[in-house]
């Protein structure tokens, strides 16, 4: 597995990706309502391709192809991490986070049902139970917090 940075050619494959994960992986846990609005169409994440350039952005690649992607902002937000349906449980996100959470002493994301346990594994505890609202659905959320102990 290869960890590298993000580039603006990577957006259709990542949004793709982001699509498909959210639609297959995330479905034990959520409703096909709240599924569609979370990911709405296989370029939902396009809109967001600034965030993708401005954040510290990491791309998983396994012999060229791309399996997952996290990113995280400056204040230390992780705000995206996704891994292909076909390649869970072979520790690409643990990967991604290794790299991701560097330097920062407080890590801050907000994990869907199914992130959660992961997050949970990492060091990661809940702040806040929450209901996010999205176009007049509902989705379940926990806003969740590291303390980096290595800098804090």
């Amino acid at each position: 597995m290869k960890i590298r940075q993000y580039k603006n050619e990577d957006c259709g494959i990542v949004s793709k990706l982001f699509y498909e994960t959210v639609h297959s992986v995330n479905a034990k846990d959520y409703t096909a309502e709240q599924l569609s609005v979370w990911a709405n169409n296989a370029d939902s994440l396009k809109s967001r391709r600034n965030d993708l350039l401005k954040q510290y952005t990491l791309i998983a690649e396994i012999n060229g192809v791309i399996v997952g992607f996290g990113s995280i902002d400056k204040s230390g937000y992780l705000d995206l991490l996704f891994v292909h349906k076909d390649y869970q449980k072979q520790g690409i996100a643990t990967a991604l986070c290794n790299e991701l959470e560097k330097g920062f002493s407080v890590i801050n994301t907000f994990a869907s049902i199914t992130a959660k346990p992961f997050f949970e594994s990492r060091g990661y505890v809940v702040v806040n139970e929450r209901e996010a609202e999205h176009l007049g659905v509902k989705l379940k959320n926990f806003e969740m917090q590291k303390k980096n102990a290595a800098l804090y």
